[in-house]
């Protein structure tokens, strides 16, 4: 009998399954999903947490899971550390560097999992779209950036035929509902089994949406708590961010103007712009 594949997952709650979930409030998501579809024996790990940071997956999660010597890890973290006013991509990156290092001088094949832009499914506030785009672009570009680096089987989230269906997505809009998950369970799927991966196809169950009541209901019952914690850092630090964009944009449109007056200057014979001799 093979040894059992050891697949191991660390990160937030894209890793652990929110939108996904039983009457009991137990979460499932794409790895479960994944996990099932294996054709050869698996031992399945899933220490990751709502809520984490990349901080948080590099010195409390990964611990536990190097003690099962995972020959697959899933590092599926950046979304909370983009919501946080002191988000730094240097640090994001550092993190999730080391995170790797240390998995791949483990032996791990690494999967990673680029971040979907809410803006496209959620409504917000211009500049805070603005800020909000930039930072996920930075998540992402370190994300690609490593990804090349250790070899990473990487699901380019953005890129995927109709990743932004509203049957794909929670009534939440930041994570992806049952059918969702399913989805990219299938789409990493077939990453494997190009890796050589004994994988067979996900299931997809049929796409059950919630009336508008009961999204209204979830929304003032999880989605208000939910946003008034955040609130308490990132609040302040949007009104300060969009102080600043606001700088930022008009130092963009000044540098443009002044360019265009520059270059009209320069297009003007130089007899016009000289003083008229005139002989009285």
């Amino acid at each position: 009998m093979l040894n059992p594949i050891t697949f191991a997952v660390v990160g937030d709650s894209a890793a652990s399954g929110v939108g996904d979930s039983d009457d009991h409030g137990n979460h499932f998501g794409w790895t479960y999903h994944l996990a099932k579809a294996f054709h050869e024996p698996l031992v399945y790990i899933n220490a990751s947490r709502p809520g984490a940071r990349s901080a948080e997956v590099l010195n409390i999660q990964l611990p536990k899971v190097l003690e099962h010597t995972p020959e697959l890890a899933a590092v599926i973290v950046g979304g909370n550390d983009l919501l946080r006013s002191n988000f730094s991509p240097d640090i994001f990156e550092k993190n999730l560097r080391q995170t790797l290092v240390e998995l791949v001088s483990n032996g791990s094949t690494i999967m990673l999992l680029e971040l979907h832009d809410p803006t496209v499914i959620v409504p917000m506030p211009y500049l805070v779209g603005r800020i909000c785009r930039r930072r996920v672009n930075a998540v992402n570009e370190a994300t690609h950036r490593l990804s090349k680096e250790f070899g990473a089987v990487t699901l380019p989230t953005r890129a995927l035929a109709g990743i932004y269906e509203r049957e794909k997505w929670h009534v939440d809009r930041m994570h992806p509902s049952k059918f969702g998950h399913q989805f990219i369970a299938e789409q990493f799927a077939v990453l494997l089994r190009e890796r050589g991966y004994f994988v067979g196809a996900v299931p997809i169950d049929p796409v059950n949406n919630r009336s508008r009541k009961d999204s209204i209901l979830w929304m003032l019952r999880n989605g208000t708590p939910w946003f008034l914690k955040r609130s308490v850092d990132l609040l302040p630090g949007l009104i300060w961010l969009s102080g600043a964009e606001i700088i930022y944009i008009l130092r963009k449109k000044y540098s443009k103007l002044a360019k265009s007056l520059s270059d009209l200057q320069n297009d003007i014979p130089q007899e016009l712009l000289s003083p008229s001799k005139v002989k009285i």
